[in-house]
């Protein structure tokens, strides 16, 4: 079974065609069946379609009406749902810097089935340009590029929650094709990523030791720029709420973990969903960042192709942060994508292609399997795929020659010639 998994050889080309198209037959029957069983903008389980969108909706209207700072005051926004949506609506907090006003201000001049349509549609295309532009040279069809992406069990999710996980993928997946060829515009997709800022450790590591300046410039001035036009459009007491709010979205979202320990897909949940206090998780968690950072910087020092570094960038990601939920795996698709094309064109390291489906299928079990166990399947995924990437850094290391050997090395090629 070691050898299987190291060889991955169990992956035959039979599976990998024919899993995605199962997957994405029983997602699609799944989505279709929960639109048939809505009534109006509820669904089954008495939900907002697209659960969690509905309080980006209603942020939007609160903006739009002039009371920016109502989405940070949680027992406000949560009144201003329960009036729009009804007394039974769930609690949907909103934990977002004033950037994500601007897209949620837009969505809420539409009607709420409308603008969730619309929201989801345009950043799923955009997930799949990233995913499409990373495998363009790789010699899969785009057909195939396109199934695999859909297929993936994250895209579900993130579409039951009505979610920013296909514009996450997109930002870093397009940021890693264009970082190279188009640095401004890959630093902009890049700095788009504030408003997401616990994801924000791993990308300025990457861009400083890639000394990648034309992209930091640019994700520097996109940052600034939007936060100049979210004081103009909002106002600074905007951001006064929403540092206000902080402390709540500390205690209770992550530490007590409202939003569920089975669904957060961090080192920190996974410590608390077993049994352990809040001082522990925290330690747990900072060890794992620390150590994801210090492997990281090892192998973007190293000489390990591009498309591993960007990997291992985003996976370190997911890592760093103790709140990441499900639908975050999403991210996992661009690395996963860059793992692909690299491993097809220079073959693929051991256990690389059992780590890879793996991570795959883990967003699809990973809150089930916490649930029921309670096992934190999605962590153990992500830091085995980080592992695999990150451990091709020690092999270049160890076969760089030593400065002494290479320089008697020199000095024979020299005297021979």
């Amino acid at each position: 079974m070691l050898a299987a998994m190291r060889s991955g050889d169990w992956l035959t080309p039979a599976r990998l065609r024919n899993y995605p198209i199962i997957f994405l037959a029983l997602f699609s029957a799944a989505a279709i069946a929960a639109v048939l069983m809505s009534h109006g903008r509820m669904g089954p389980n008495n939900l907002p379609l697209g659960s969690d969108f509905s309080q980006v909706w209603v942020a939007g209207k609160e903006a739009n009406a002039g009371h920016a700072d109502a989405p940070f005051d949680i027992a406000r926004h949560i009144a201003a749902q329960r009036a729009e949506f009804g007394p039974e609506t769930g609690v949907f907090g909103w934990h977002y810097p004033p950037y994500f006003l601007a897209p949620a201000a837009l969505l809420a001049r539409l009607p709420y089935l409308q603008a969730l349509l619309v929201w989801q549609v345009a950043t799923l295309l955009l997930y799949l340009w990233s995913i499409v532009a990373i495998l363009r040279r790789s010699g899969v069809p785009t057909a195939s590029v396109i199934v695999s992406s859909l297929a993936f069990p994250a895209v579900i999710i993130n579409l039951g929650h009505g979610q920013n996980g296909f514009l996450t993928a997109a930002l870093l997946g397009g940021g890693m094709v264009l970082v190279d060829r188009r640095p401004l515009l890959a630093g902009a997709l890049f700095g788009f990523l504030a408003y997401k800022p616990q994801f924000g450790l791993t990308i300025p590591l990457f861009l400083l030791i890639g000394r990648h300046w034309r992209t930091i410039l640019g994700g520097v001035g996109t940052v600034v720029a939007m936060s100049a036009a979210s004081v103009a459009a909002f106002g600074l007491e905007s951001w006064r709420a929403f540092f206000a709010g902080l402390p709540f979205t500390r205690s209770v979202v992550v530490e007590q973990g409202a939003t569920g320990f089975e669904k957060i897909q961090s080192v920190f949940a996974a410590v608390r969903l077993l049994g352990g206090d809040i001082p522990t998780a925290y330690f747990w968690q900072s060890l794992a960042a620390v150590s994801a950072l210090a492997a990281l910087a090892l192998l973007l020092r190293s000489a390990a192709d591009a498309r591993t570094k960007g990997a291992a960038t985003i996976c370190a990601t997911l890592l760093t942060t103790p709140y990441s939920l499900d639908y975050d795996m999403m991210a996992l698709a661009p690395a996963m994508a860059l793992l692909v094309a690299h491993g097809l064109e220079n073959g693929f390291r051991p256990f690389e292609k059992s780590a890879l489906a793996f991570a795959y299928v883990a967003p699809l079990l990973a809150r089930p399997v916490a649930t029921a166990l309670p096992l934190p399947l999605g962590v153990i995924a992500l830091t085995f795929l980080f592992v695999v990437i990150v451990s091709h850094a020690f092999d270049l290391k160890k076969r760089e020659p030593k400065r002494g050997t290479a320089l008697v090395g020199a000095r024979r090629e020299r005297e021979m010639g």
